[in-house]
């Protein structure tokens, strides 16, 4: 009985000191996390407003990047921290709620205690060291949006694109998220015309690694209405197409459309070639001689690449492209994900999206897959399903092939998909493809195969996700059944 009562005394002390300290500490915590979302909301602000504006200074352009960075940084903290909170409070209910059964064994005492100091140590820490981050993002955003004074007045005089969406998840499903600084870049390099002396054929380089959106961004300035009316014809082609021949014979083509069109009094061509590989740098030089001579004054040419080296052959700054940082992609995976809805009223599903955000790798394009099916399934149960089926797949991919499935994929290595309802079958990626027409998009989608009841039969091909934006790509797939390859290995 005495030691049933110490055991009991000392769970109401333990709980009354906590009590005290939180309790304490609470006012702290609730100003960071207040002050913090004031700031957020102020900078959405001033980035929602210059997204609107054609701004063609590069150095604003920057310090929107920068801001955007900051913005994206302190939301991500404050999500997290949120987020923590939350689990701790429910794990401590169940701690408490099972306490007194534990604490009436007296064998187990000793262990209960140690176990329970830890764990309260360990949430302490945690708890802290959370706080402190949140307090230097709080800090480094709001001495961004100092920064940004005179930026705000100045954007006012740059020319407005369209009005604003009535929710942010409509602008970003619809536009290049992450990139608009490259996209402005593109934009005024084509837009810009030279002096009356110059006779150089203009070339932009664009480079970065794979499935980073360079194509994707190319297609979305060149679906601007003003590049459009700037150029008379807008050729898309491969390294293997650009020859002299086929340069010839486009040229013709739009002589005779010019002939027929008053639209654009130049002529204009622009020509987007995008690299496989490397090229070689005399090989170029005759080719890009050749384009001089069949292309008018004032054309432009524009190569994508994952290669540095074509840098060489441009006659401009090249445009590099980064994956975004895993605070950008979050928010821009919550933006989707729930839309309209706030997340923070449903914390324990927003816990779930960041932990499959952060699975994603910073890849949009995977992201949005996921995305769609977690929008189209709103539910905790499934969200669930989806969470221990993806930390499944993805330790057993490490353990066999040593990387995450990414990275086969965005470099287009044959790869090995699960499928979430049935794990005896898995579905055998062998190539991927682009393709710039909506009309030669396959009406199956790889996610359906994978979460949902579709199986095709035999090889078929499946598009990873519905863009709005070209190009789409395409996985050429095969549905696998283990159990009958197994029981044929075990018959012969």
């Amino acid at each position: 009985m005495d030691t049933f009562l110490s055991a009991v005394l000392g769970e109401l002390a333990s709980r009354s000191i906590n009590f005290f300290i939180n309790k304490s500490s609470k006012p702290k915590v609730l100003d960071v996390e207040d002050s913090m979302q004031r700031y957020l909301l102020r900078a959405q602000v001033i980035i929602d407003e210059a997204t609107g504006h054609h701004i063609t200074n590069s150095a604003m352009l920057q310090q929107l990047d920068m801001l955007k960075d900051a913005m994206y940084q302190g939301g991500y903290i404050l999500d997290a921290f949120r987020y923590l909170c939350h689990n701790e409070k429910n794990t401590k209910d169940q701690v408490v709620s099972h306490s007194f059964s534990l604490s009436r064994v007296n064998s187990l005492k000793g262990i209960y205690s140690s176990k329970r100091k830890q764990r309260l140590s360990s949430t302490s820490n945690r708890k802290t060291q959370a706080l402190e981050q949140l307090e230097d993002a709080l800090q480094n955003l709001s001495c961004m949006i100092l920064d940004v004074k005179e930026l705000v007045v100045f954007m006012v005089s740059y020319p407005r694109l369209y009005c604003q969406p009535y929710s942010m998840h409509l602008l970003l499903g619809n536009c290049m998220f992450g990139h608009r600084m490259e996209a402005e870049l593109v934009l005024n390099f084509l837009l810009h015309t030279q002096s009356n002396g110059a006779e150089e054929l203009e070339v932009l380089p664009v480079v970065g690694p794979g499935k980073v959106g360079k194509s994707t961004l190319v297609a979305h300035v060149c679906n601007d209405e003003r590049v459009r009316d700037h150029f008379l014809e807008i050729v898309f082609m491969s390294d293997h197409d650009f020859k002299d021949e086929k340069l010839t014979h486009l040229w013709e083509k739009c002589v005779k459309k010019y002939q027929k069109s008053m639209l654009n009094k130049d002529g204009k061509l622009l020509v987007v070639v995008e690299m496989a590989g490397d090229i070689n740098e005399d090989e170029w030089k005759r080719k890009y001689d050749a384009s001089k001579q069949c292309m008018t004054k004032g054309s432009k040419i524009i190569i994508t690449s994952r290669s540095d080296k074509i840098t060489k052959l441009g006659t401009t700054r090249a445009v590099t492209l980064k994956y975004m940082s895993h605070e950008a992609c979050w928010y821009f995976f919550k933006t989707l994900t729930f839309g309209s809805t706030d997340p923070m009223m449903h914390p324990r599903m927003a816990n779930l999206a960041m932990e499959i955000s952060k699975m994603q790798k910073r890849s949009v394009f995977s992201s949005m897959s996921i995305i769609c099916l977690l929008r189209d399934n709103f539910d905790i149960h499934f969200w669930c399903k989806v969470v221990t089926f993806l930390r499944g797949f993805r330790k057993w991919y490490a353990s066999k092939f040593g990387e995450p499935p990414s990275d086969a994929l965005n470099q287009n290595r044959p790869a090995c998909l699960w499928r979430m309802l049935s794990t005896s079958k898995q579905i055998m990626v062998y190539h991927q493809y682009e393709c710039s027409s909506e009309k030669e998009v396959p009406k199956v989608e790889l996610r359906t195969v994978m979460y949902g009841n579709l199986k095709p039969s035999g090889r078929f091909d499946a598009l990873s996700w519905r863009s709005p934006i070209p190009p789409y790509y395409i996985y050429t797939c095969e549905v696998r059944d283990l159990k009958t390859k197994s029981a044929k290995r075990k018959h012969s």
